[in-house]
């Protein structure tokens, strides 16, 4: 199990749930649209939040953005200490620099003075685009170089003080991103921050990301995640969460379940199954909801289902429990079974209210 930390209030590692970063798409410095964004974020289930600065103005905003969001807010700094130094002043929750090209060891015992003092946390993010150079030409771009480089940063730090550490090790490359926090992961019990870095954008991001952080999140490795698209970043943020609910790591929600359909399917399953999606999206519980093509084999594959519909010739048989419940024609399926999910799970707002 990793070190817990705590990020203005939002605790990560120790056996805490993994939780989800972004960032804003903003000039930092605009702060209205920036806390705008932040809000929106919030309400898609972002835990945490990241601030690019790339100036004085960006980092004396964040004074202003703490008095206008209630989520955390990171620091993202790159070259400047100064920079690093004056967003902690102004309030940031935590820092995020990049050992490559924050400088040497004088200048991370700057930043670690300053961090100290405010006791704030600090992820070291090395990736392959600012591997030292030391370490890129002993190993070249690879897990190794990217693992070394990290601890040798974490070291500095703690050397000078710091010790509430997040470490990740990010590539575009999705089999060195996961070889790179396997073998950190075994190396350390820092917090990891994870994600595949450069995914590109949506289509092409979400699958990388998928695959990436997902295979670790199944070897229990992770503790933060970022899904990067080029996409607004709420986008990430919904990628997040179904990565989370596919490895079983979120279970605040109604899973609908549908077949891929073939020629043994009658009736529209593909439109009922999109309307029964956005019918529980509202649901913040656990729940299962199987919309199957046909009743062949229809009800014994969502056996395990709460409530489900699979389709015949001319009518759709409603099954409850893995048991049919209700035979309907099929021009009234649609009402008939969003009747039957809204009488079995309630109202969303009750049942939110009560979990």
């Amino acid at each position: 199990m990793t070190k817990q930390v705590n990020v203005g209030g939002v605790k990560i590692g120790g056996g805490e749930r993994v939780k989800i970063q972004s960032m804003t798409t903003c000039k930092t410095s605009d702060v209205e649209e920036c806390a705008a964004q932040t809000n929106r974020l919030q309400a898609a289930g972002c835990d945490i939040i990241r601030y690019a600065v790339l100036d004085e103005a960006d980092a004396r905003a964040i004074k202003a953005l703490k008095q206008r969001v209630s989520l955390p807010v990171v620091a993202d700094i790159h070259f400047s200490p100064r920079l690093a130094v004056l967003a902690v002043e102004n309030g940031a929750d935590k820092l995020r620099i990049n050992p490559g090209n924050i400088g040497g060891e004088k200048e991370i015992a700057y930043v670690a003075d300053c961090v100290r003092a405010h006791d704030i946390p600090v992820r070291v993010g090395a990736n392959t685009g600012s591997i030292e150079k030391g370490f890129l030409s002993r190993y070249g771009r690879s897990a190794q170089a990217l693992c070394e480089s990290a601890l040798y940063n974490a070291a500095i730090l703690e050397k000078h003080g710091v010790y509430n550490l997040v470490l990740s090790v990010k590539a575009s490359d999705v089999p060195l991103t996961v070889e790179a926090y396997e073998t950190l992961s075994a190396l350390c019990d820092y917090p990891l921050h994870v994600g595949v870095t450069e995914a590109g954008s949506r289509a092409d991001g979400v699958v990388k990301s998928a695959v990436g952080i997902g295979a670790l999140l199944l070897r229990g490795v992770g503790d933060t995640i970022r899904v990067s698209l080029t996409e607004d970043s709420v986008e990430e943020v919904y990628a997040a969460k179904r990565i989370l609910r596919a490895c079983g790591l979120d279970k605040n929600y109604i899973e609908v379940v549908s077949c891929p359909t073939c020629g043994r399917c009658l009736w529209n399953s593909m439109a009922l199954c999109e309307k029964v999606k956005a019918f529980v999206a509202p649901y913040n519980r656990h729940g299962k909801v199987a919309v199957m093509g046909c009743v062949v084999n229809g009800p014994g594959e969502a056996r395990d289902a709460d409530l489900g519909i699979a389709g015949g010739d001319g009518y759709c048989l409603i099954f409850k429990n893995g048991e049919p419940f209700k035979k309907v024609p099929r021009e009234d399926a649609e009402a008939e079974f969003l009747s039957c999910v809204a009488e079995f799970y309630g109202a969303p707002e009750e049942q939110t209210k009560n979990d």
